[in-house]
């Protein structure tokens, strides 16, 4: 369950951000900001957890 809390978070953070970053705010770059985010989400847990070694 904490792995899937942490993907989460990752997951608004980085849609946060892509929101903060983007020029103009519609629904299509909403979607687009979320689908990027989750994969990039796991690949960010994935990492914390290879460097944090477990």
């Amino acid at each position: 369950m904490s792995g899937l809390l942490e993907v989460l978070a990752w997951w608004l953070v980085l849609t946060g951000v892509w929101l903060v970053l983007i020029s103009t705010v519609d629904s299509l770059e909403v979607m687009v900001g979320a689908a990027a985010a989750l994969p990039t989400a796991l690949v960010a847990r994935a990492a914390r957890r290879v460097v944090t070694g477990r």
